[in-house]
């Protein structure tokens, strides 16, 4: 398969590396850490209705579940097979798992209006992020908070050089040791190359109609790399 996979086939290939994807996480320093710590920015109520959007083999609702014992989640992803491995996590109730496209969700597909929003590396992989942000802008309650738990090192030249010494040395190679011939590490590298700056991004949120827009950094080697943009819906 031809490594300069699109955006659409994104998920296809995710279900390609779904069963050794945890392995290679569990090697990314601050992973989980910083999760959770986008999840408790999110600042919800406990028992909070919660949608974690592209929720991969679900270490983000594992970081949602940790934070808010008593929510309600939705755990939503496109990716079968990462959805089937998160599934099989064993996470506390209430929880439902939904295989769908952001880019072709409704209200009515979802048990919202929820009072918040995680989607964790996800909006780089949309099609068409202004699209994206239209369709979610309507999932939250009024005064819901929404994270995107994201890389972004567009407007930084130390982050990029950062960004492609991990991906080259690291990312990649790991992940052609557990899923050899497999596209979407390189894929990885470029789209976060290619996403938005912080600035950029925060502008989109203002335009989607999102109010509050901020920045939250992670630590460690993701600082300036990863980041918590947090937005709200007006009240």
């Amino acid at each position: 398969m031809n490594a300069m996979i699109t955006k659409k086939e994104v998920p296809l290939n995710f279900n390609r590396v779904a069963r050794w994807y945890d392995a290679l996480q569990k090697m990314n320093p601050g992973y989980t850490e910083h999760l959770r710590l986008s999840a408790e920015r999110l600042a919800v109520k406990p028992d909070a209705n919660l949608l974690d959007l592209c929720c991969g083999t679900g270490l983000s609702t594992e970081a949602l579940r940790a934070v808010y014992p008593q929510a309600r989640i939705d755990a939503l992803d496109a990716s079968e097979g990462m959805l089937e491995v998160a599934r099989n996590r064993g996470l506390a109730q209430p929880l439902s798992y939904i295989l769908a496209d952001v880019m072709e969700l409704t209200p009515e597909q979802l048990n919202g209006p929820y009072d918040g929003i995680l989607m964790a590396y996800g909006i780089r992989n949309m099609p068409d992020a202004d699209a994206a942000l239209a369709r979610l802008f309507p999932l939250l309650k009024k005064g819901g908070t929404i994270c995107f738990h994201e890389y972004s090192v567009s407007d930084s030249k130390w982050s990029r050089l950062m960004w492609n010494v991990v991906a080259s040395t690291v990312i990649i190679p790991l992940g052609q040791l557990t899923s050899p011939g497999a596209p979407i590490y390189r894929y990885l590298r470029r789209s976060v190359l290619e996403f938005d700056g912080v600035t950029r991004f925060e502008q989109r949120l203002r335009d989607a109609g999102f109010v509050d827009v901020h920045t939250e950094p992670t630590n460690g080697w993701a600082k300036g790399i990863v980041h918590s943009f947090l937005a709200r819906k007006p009240g």
